[in-house]
This record gives C-alpha cells, structure tokens and sequence, in this order.
C-alpha cells in the first residue's frame, strides 16, 4: 500500500505525517520518540509505518531535538489531541515532565501507550508495551558475575547511566544489573544508594556514544583498575570502548549493555561488548497501532503481561561466551533478530 509523506510545521513544531490512502482521518495514531538519530528509534517508527499501512490508518509521527527534550514531546501530546488523534505511542523521555500533559489527553478520549520507557506509576497511561528492563539488566549482571569468576569479589564495576533524572527505564536497567552481579541494591526504585565497594563509579552517557566516550575517559582516568562497564544502551558502550581502546585498557574490561540493535549485536561479535540483552523495538510499536485500532472499533484495552503492570515485548541475551544457567543466543542467531 502506497503511503503519502508530507510535513507539517505549526508553531515551531515539526512532524511527519503518513496516510493510507482512503483512510486518512478515519482513524489517526501518533507516535512520539526521544529521538530521530537513535536507531533504536528510528526502528520504532519504520515499524509503526509499516503497521499503518497494513492497517489503513494515519500515523503522525514527532520526535524530540534531544534526548530529554521534555517540552518537544508536551507539545507533540497537545498536538495530537487537538488533531483529533484517537491514540498516542510515546516513548517518553523524562515520564514525569509529561505527566500532565498525559493527563489532559486520557482526559480528552485518547488512549495512550507507553513504549520501551514506562510511566511512575504505570497506571499513568493505558498501557505500556516494554521490555522487563530489570530482567535486561539483571541477564547482564549474572552474565559479567559468571565471567569475572565465581564470587566476583575482584570486580571493580563503573556504571555508564542514562541521565541524572533517574528516569524509570535508566533506573531498571542499573538495579537489574547490580542485582544480577550480587550486589545489594537497597531500594530497586532508586540509583547510587548502593554501598558495595566494588562499585567505583558511574556517569551520565545521554545514551550517546559521545556521551559513553567521555564519562569512560574520566572514570578510567579516576581507577584505572576498573574492570566491569555496565552501560545503559549500546551507543554508550561503543563510546566506552572507544575510550578504553585509546588508553589501551580495552582487553582489561568487560563491557556488558542493553539494546540488541545489529550494530551492537556486531561489537558483541568483535569482542568490544561481552554481551547485550536484545530488545524488541518493532514488537513495541506494531502491538501499539495494533492497540490502538482495537480499541477504536471494539473499546477493548491492551492486556498486561500476568503478574507485570505492563504488556513484556521479550529480552534475549545475546553473547559469544555463554555461561552456564544462562540461557543466551549467539551473535549469529542475534545478527537474525537485531535491528538497524
């Protein structure tokens, strides 16, 4: 099915939209992303894209000028509703700066959906489709414990983090790997309580790789000893490994990190990243249109996972050392899932 692409700027804000022809304004979704460079991202909208047109449906499509452009997204959500939009996917970047905008919009009809970041509480959006983060990040930590050795006490851990917000995807991740490595996390809601002397430090990434380099340049500068980087997305630990290459520390670190994109999937392979726990970024977005258009024709709301407050998309460790007790795929099978 053909689809026609326009832009449309009102008030400074910018977005694409992509409609089935014969459907437009029958039935309008909006997709809200963190950001347009981000592959995991842009993923997610070629999915949604693809999704709509099997569906003969509109989509309108935003993203935010950076990662944790909070007011971008307020005005996409604002947007949409006086568009008439009957439902809203947005992977939010900072959840409680959208809160009341969210509000307004469940106020004014629209379904709204979380993906890949969820809301605190969940029950602030309709649903959430997502990976489990705490079980991505806890697959990472068991993985890193197995390989340093078998009580893990020579581990000297930095963690390569998201934002200083501690937004709740940012704070899964982190918790999830600590656990998993053995460490005692205190309260599960809440980074950097923990205190474990195997933990040597941490840094705020952005999820960039120029984010990743330069946190990894001054924590290798502080502990050269360092041995374990957790980090939050796979761009943070290609700038990571970049750092560690110039300092000619890359064989001495184990690098663990969350994505399952391909070009993560590859530094797996080339032994920059030990493993990755591989999410699911088309699952999100094609089970959030999907969503969306059963609830306009049938008013039947997505169901959650049993015994999770959202709906689990899935999470596969992806390694070419496995360990024992772990079950995991190999970047060859990973290099058949991934995404670009």
């Amino acid at each position: 099915m053909k689809l026609i692409i326009r832009l449309l700027v009102t008030a400074g804000l910018t977005c694409s939209l992509f409609a089935s022809p014969g459907m437009a304004g029958d039935l309008l979704v909006g997709l809200i992303t963190k950001t347009e460079t981000n592959p995991f991202f842009v993923t997610m909208k070629d999915a949604a894209l693809r999704k709509v047109g099997e569906l003969g449906v509109e989509l309108r499509t935003f993203t935010g000028k950076y990662d944790g452009d909070s007011a971008t997204q307020v005005e996409a959500i604002e947007s949409l509703v006086a568009a008439g939009a009957q439902g809203i996917l947005i992977t939010p970047s900072v959840p409680a700066a959208l809160a009341d905008a969210v509000r307004r919009a469940r106020g004014a009809g629209v379904l709204v959906i979380a993906l890949d970041t969820p809301f605190d509480p969940a029950h602030s959006v309709d649903a959430t489709f997502a990976t489990d983060n705490f079980s991505a990040g806890e697959l990472i930590g068991r993985w890193a414990r197995a390989r340093i050795d078998a009580s893990a006490k020579a581990a000297r851990i930095v963690t390569l983090d998201g934002y200083d917000t501690q937004i709740t995807v940012d704070v899964l991740r982190n918790q999830g790997f600590l656990k998993g490595f053995g460490i005692d996390v205190k309260d599960p809601g809440k980074m950097y309580d923990e205190d474990d002397p195997r933990l040597v430090g941490s840094g705020v990434t952005m999820g960039t790789e120029a984010g990743g380099r330069v946190a990894m340049e001054r924590l290798i500068r502080e502990d050269p000893g360092l041995n374990v980087v957790y980090t939050v997305n796979e761009p943070a630990a290609a700038g990571a490994y970049a750092a560690l290459k110039a300092f000619g520390a890359e064989n001495d670190v184990l690098i663990v990190s969350v994505d399952g994109g391909c070009p993560g999937v590859r530094n797996v392979a080339a032994g920059a990243i030990g493993a990755t726990s591989m999410q699911y970024p088309v699952r999100m977005a094609s089970l959030g249109v999907e969503a969306v258009v059963a609830f306009v024709r049938t008013g039947r709301k997505p169901e959650k996972t049993p015994g999770l407050d959202f709906h689990d998309t899935g999470v596969a460790l992806v390694t070419d050392e496995p360990v024992s007790g772990i079950s995991s795929l190999s970047t060859e099978q990973g290099l058949n899932e991934c995404w670009e």
